[in-house]
């Protein structure tokens, strides 16, 4: 069922027929865009603007389902079905702007409109879920699906409907309804404050350095960046922040032990304590997400979430992760083992802590490989692997990206293409928003404005929008990437790709729009382009010579592709196993938050533990996003992306062949068939776990 809380998409439908009042007619998010493309029209879109527009689109929202609900024929499945698909187009718009902007670009009034809204549109979400004659007309054309010859689109929407009224309370009755909606109110304003103080905690820790002799040793582009950040704060000297292009650099080519500690410390403790405490969101978040799947009668809500996913049942996830544990577990020590060995031939005694990880495995992979970042970075100029990306894209899927002036950006660091395929047809607008900045919540994504979709024969194209946190450009060098910078970019244009390619009748179901543990099978499948000599051969030149990356340098960035896989394979698997730990309890739990996170990691512990620190408190991902008994996914999709890559390997790293039958039969689909179909139509198999295990290449 499309969800009328549509927070990550927005739709670009007029106003016909609709009498505005309280002068909405003013309001840029309701008016007709005029713009190319009908582009969100940036700055007449003002603060003040928000509410009175989500009030606005709320109302018609209830109209549409109120026309629904009220016509006089017969259920069909357009009058009904495609209706409810078509419902509350407006409120898509505004939402997808609001909401995307409140992730990249917000402030502290854009969050206090998002704690106001947020209950409004969850009411009006139940409202619909839970309004009795719209189910029966829903399930009078569900019931009649043998026999209405609806095409495999058609059917899956109607499947879907059906299935998410089920999902989203529809059965219940009475008391159990209310409760429903408390639940899902409560749970609403939980997620959403999670992420506000994730993002604050993350914003509220700054190390101002001033003795020279503590960053002498740092690579220039780290020096540099810090001494920028510091300019800009008014600060002397040079400033880490808890980002990730200021704090990971730090980490790992610091020796200033007592720093490191402290900076692991305060990103370690984020959200616990203080203002910005989300020990006692994750109780309530977890407990109202069992109180949901119980009242719609599963055990726990992992049971709930994953009927509805490409793996199905909690056994199957957890005997996966659990399979991968086993086989990378002593590895993973093995590794951990090798680099404390090296630290104590260079000198360190005693025990390597999480805070000296970084600096240390960085030092062994430069003397095991002769390679680092600051050797890499000068042949990964951002608007050289930009152009780069784009080129891969054009190889692929025929696909060409031209910035433009006259389509607005919500922030003066943001750039806008048109992307065009071979025969010349506008496929998306994408947006690119590169660095970090304290409006920006951490972590890289990817989101819309609004989806593909088809009405009466004419197509909406979609507006795609990537988000990155890179390394920032200084006042003498411009922002150079580090090689996990880069594979990030084509991880997230992977997702860009999906969206870009999605073709489809009904928004709901197209594009990303799949089920959570396959939606990443395109962005990781991207990755592995990062270590092919054949593609870095076509672009990686120096920033400043031109010349390119030498062929020995090449030749050790793919050696080191697979450098400690298994530590951070493990790595990976501790925060899927943390996720299915919280949504398997089956009663609520009043213990301990961090107790319980550390008794959940036991299994993948491979480092000592930092009493007082936790990885929960800030997991956004599964506490505020979209990613709850998902984590897994990620791990999930490595697995089908490594088979499916073997098939590119196979046939030519730039197949045609391979890379239109992937268009074709995945990235085109959406979730117009159960993602178990869709894969074994690209690979003619289904995916085996031991494609991962072999890629990582073990020893």
């Amino acid at each position: 069922m499309k969800k009328v809380t549509i927070l990550m998409s927005a739709l670009t439908m007029a106003l016909v027929g609709c009498t505005p009042s309280n002068n909405i007619a003013d309001n840029p998010l309701v008016q007709e865009w005029n713009t190319p493309y009908q582009t969100p029209p940036f700055s007449k879109i003002e603060l003040k603007h928000y509410e009175p527009a989500f009030d606005y689109a709320i109302e018609q929202n209830r109209a549409d389902i109120d026309a629904i609900v009220n016509n006089p024929e017969a259920p069909t499945f357009e009058n009904t079905i495609v209706a409810m698909e078509r419902a509350g187009e407006l409120l898509g718009r505004v939402s997808g702007v609001f909401f995307v902007l409140n992730n990249c670009d917000t402030n502290d009034e854009m969050q206090q409109i998002a704690n106001r809204i947020t209950p409004k549109l969850t009411e009006l979400s139940n409202d619909v879920s839970l309004n009795p004659e719209l189910f029966k007309r829903v399930k009078a054309v569900y019931d009649q699906r043998a026999e209405l010859q609806l095409d495999e689109e058609d059917m899956q929407l109607l499947e879907e409907t059906y299935k998410g009224f089920e999902r989203s309370g529809a059965l219940l009755e009475g008391e159990k309804q209310e409760l429903y909606r408390q639940y899902t109110s409560e749970l609403a304003q939980l997620t959403l404050a999670f992420g506000q103080n994730a993002l604050a905690a993350t914003n509220a820790f700054t190390l101002n350095i001033t003795d020279e002799s503590k960053v002498a040793e740092l690579p220039e582009f780290v020096k540099e960046g810090l001494a920028a950040e510091a300019k800009a704060r008014g600060e002397q000297g040079w400033t880490v922040t808890l980002q990730a292009p200021s704090y990971s650099p730090f980490m790992t080519y610091s020796s200033q032990r007592d720093l490191k500690e402290q900076l692991y410390r305060a990103y370690n403790t984020r959200g616990i304590g203080g203002e910005t405490d989300n020990l006692e969101n994750i109780r309530k978040i977890a407990e109202l997400r069992l109180k949901i799947a119980q009242l719609l009668g599963y055990d726990c809500y992992a049971d709930y979430v994953l009927e509805d996913r490409m793996a199905e049942n909690k056994n199957t996830v957890n005997g996966f992760l659990n399979e991968l544990c086993e086989a990378t577990l002593d590895y993973a020590r093995k590794d951990v083992d090798v680099v404390t060995e090296y630290a104590h031939s260079l000198g360190f005694e005693g025990e390597l802590m999480p805070w000296d990880w970084g600096y240390y495995n960085e030092k062994y992979k430069e003397a095991k490989y002769s390679i680092n970042d600051e050797q890499i970075k000068p042949y990964f100029q951002l608007e050289n692997a930009k152009e780069a990306v784009f080129m891969l894209a054009g190889k692929l899927y025929g696909l060409t990206f031209t910035e433009v002036n006259n389509i607005e950006t919500y922030h003066p660091e943001a750039t806008v293409y048109e992307v065009k395929d071979a025969s010349g047809k506008l496929m998306a607008i994408l947006y690119l928003d590169f660095f970090p900045r304290e409006s920006k919540r951490a972590g890289a994504w990817m989101t819309e404005f609004r989806g593909v979709k088809t009405v009466d024969g004419v197509e909406q194209r979609p507006l795609v929008q990537l988000v990155m946190n890179f390394t920032k450009p200084t006042e003498s060098t411009p922002s150079l990437l580090t090689f996990d910078e880069f594979t990030t970019f084509l991880h997230e244009f992977g997702h860009g790709l999906h969206g870009i390619l999605a073709q489809g009748k009904y928004e709901s179901i197209n594009g990303t729009s799949v089920k959570r543990d396959f939606v990443e099978l395109p962005s990781q499948i991207m990755e592995n382009w990062a270590t092919e000599k054949e593609y870095l051969d076509l672009w990686a030149k120096h920033y400043q010579t031109g010349e390119p990356m030498p062929a020995e340098l090449v030749q050790k960035l793919v050696d080191a592709k697979n450098y400690l896989a298994a530590y951070f394979n493990i790595r990976q698997l501790s925060f899927g196993m943390l996720d299915m730990a919280w949504h398997s309890i089956t009663e609520p739990y009043a213990g301990d938050v961090m107790a319980f996170e550390q008794k959940a990691l036991e299994p993948t512990q491979v480092m000592p533990v930092v009493d007082g620190t936790a990885m929960g408190p800030a997991f956004t991902h599964i506490f505020s996003g979209g990613y709850a008994t998902g984590y897994y996914g990620y791990k999930w999709a490595e697995v089908l992306a490594a088979d499916a890559y073997s098939y590119f390997k196979e046939k030519g790293i730039f197949s045609e062949e391979v890379s239109t039958k992937f268009r074709k039969e995945v990235l085109e689909q959406g979730g117009h068939k159960h993602p178990m179909e869709l894969y074994q139509n690209f690979r003619g198999h289904k995916p085996q776990t031991k494609a991962l295990i072999d890629q990582m290449n073990l020893e």
